[in-house]
């Protein structure tokens, strides 16, 4: 019969894998950085597989080292509701994956909902969409929320509502006269926009590309908040989702032609403690039935 992985390097490769960095996962564990790296090099030999490996100066981790990872995350959780359930004691934080975005500008009342519940404890965990998906289906997070392309087939998805995109300028902008905008206004106008290689930069450069408007980059910068400071600074417009207000000294344009994306909330597919029902059913009730949502 094969050994059973040790809890406590299992604990200690979970905090690993989502560092990939020994130095900070020891000032996490308040371990020291051989202790660290010992323990994580006795899961892979008593587990006989390679958990990680060296690209470059970064760590990844293997197939093996992923596959690892979702079953520490899984066993530990599960290992912490049996003791407390065993205890009687009530359960951890619920933890609520998402984008900054979505946290600041589309979340924010329905979790104040659930936190004002009695005894409720939420742990918010910021990502981009892969990172959220990833942190549920890997037991990181018991909800996420997100825009996805396609909903995955392992997870449970509720559609929670779509977004569109609006264009967010200086009030004395020459185009802030008008009542909504499309790409060709934009033409040859210098835009705030995300680094290249995010999703946001390829929507926003897909949507101007396939009309044929040049367009260059004034500022690159990631997260809403600084994009839009940018634009009370003047230093160009910014195409952002609808759902970011305008902040004061600038007014938002609807951008026409544009679909607008379905945000999902995403679960595991079993059985949820109640705080995780709650959260879930807090976001699934916070916003308007989507149209046509094909029964999502």
């Amino acid at each position: 019969m094969p050994p059973t992985p040790d809890l406590e390097w299992l604990h200690t490769f979970a905090v690993f894998a989502e560092h990939l960095n020994f130095t900070r996962a020891a000032e996490a564990l308040h371990l020291s950085q051989p202790a660290v790296h010992g323990q994580v090099r006795k899961l892979g030999e008593q587990l006989g597989v390679t958990l990680y490996r060296k690209v470059g100066r970064r760590l990844e981790l293997t197939e093996a080292g992923q596959a690892t990872r979702a079953f520490a995350a899984e066993t530990l959780a599960r290992a912490e509701r049996f003791v407390h359930g065993l205890r009687g004691l009530a359960h951890g934080p619920v933890v609520l994956a998402a984008g900054e975005g979505s946290l600041l500008y589309l979340l924010g009342p329905p979790v104040r909902r659930f936190v004002e519940a009695p005894g409720a404890r939420l742990r918010l965990r910021v990502g981009d969409a892969g990172a959220t998906v990833d942190a549920v289906r890997t037991h990181r997070a018991h909800v996420g929320v997100a825009p996805i392309a396609e909903p995955p087939g392992d997870l449970e998805t509720r559609i929670l509502t779509t977004v569109g995109l609006h264009v967010v300028m200086p009030a004395d902008d020459p185009l802030a006269d008008r009542a909504r905008l499309t790409p060709a206004d934009l033409a040859h106008g210098a835009l705030i926009v995300p680094p290249p290689g995010r999703p946001h930069r390829a929507r926003v450069a897909a949507a101007l590309d396939a009309a044929g408007v040049p367009w260059h980059a004034a500022v690159e910068v990631s997260g809403w908040p600084l994009m839009l400071r940018c634009v009370t600074l003047g230093l160009g417009r910014a195409i952002v989702n609808d759902c970011c207000p305008p902040p004061p000294g600038a007014v938002a344009r609807p951008l026409d032609g544009q679909p607008r994306r379905p945000w999902y909330a995403v679960r595991r597919r079993d059985p949820p403690t109640p705080p995780e029902r709650r959260l879930w059913d807090a976001l699934s009730g916070a916003f308007p039935p989507v149209p046509d949502a094909g029964g999502v």
